[in-house]
C-alpha cells in the first residue's frame, strides 16, 4: 500500500510541475501575442492611417488643415493610437476656426475606429486588412465636413 501512496504522491508532484511549465509557456505565448499585436497595430497606423493623412494633407492644404500627432504610436501602450486635427484653412483676415480632434485607435480585437468628442465612434477597418479603402473613405467624409465649417 505504501508503494501505491508513494506513486500517487509522485504523480501529483509531476503533474504540478507540468502545470507550472504549461502556465509559463502559456504566459510566454500571451506575451509574444501581445507584442505581435502591438507591432501589427503600429504598422497599420503608420502604413495606412498616417500615410493616408499625409496624402490628404497635401491634397487639401488650401481648404482644410490637417495636423497629425503620431506620439502615441511611438509610446508603449497595449492599444496604439494616433490623433489628428481637422479645421478649415483660414482665408485672408479670417480668424483661426474651431478644430475637431479625432483619435484613430486600434482595439484589442484588431478593429480600428475613429472617434472624436461628441460623435459616435466610426469603424475604419481592421489591422488584418492591408487595404486603406475604408479608412480613406471615412477620412474623405471627415474632411468634407471640416471644409463646410
Amino acid at each position: 500500500m505504501s508503494k501505491f501512496k508513494d506513486a500517487v504522491e509522485r504523480a501529483k508532484r509531476e503533474a504540478g510541475r507540468g502545470r507550472d511549465q504549461q502556465t509559463r509557456r502559456d504566459k510566454a505565448g500571451r506575451d509574444a501575442s501581445a507584442k505581435e499585436f502591438n507591432v501589427r497595430a503600429k504598422a497599420w497606423l503608420e502604413n495606412i492611417a498616417i500615410a493616408s493623412l499625409q496624402a490628404a494633407k497635401a491634397d487639401v492644404a488650401d481648404e482644410v488643415t490637417i495636423d497629425i500627432d503620431t506620439a502615441a504610436v511611438r509610446a508603449e501602450s497595449m492599444t496604439p493610437s494616433i490623433q489628428f486635427r481637422l479645421y478649415r484653412t483660414p482665408k485672408g483676415d479670417e480668424k483661426h476656426l474651431a478644430s475637431k480632434t479625432y483619435t484613430v485607435a486600434v482595439q484589442v480585437d484588431g478593429g480600428v475606429s475613429v472617434c472624436a468628442p461628441g460623435i459616435v465612434s466610426k469603424d475604419a477597418g481592421v489591422i488584418a486588412d492591408e487595404s486603406a479603402e475604408r479608412f480613406t473613405t471615412l477620412l474623405a467624409e471627415l474632411i468634407a465636413d471640416a471644409a463646410k465649417g
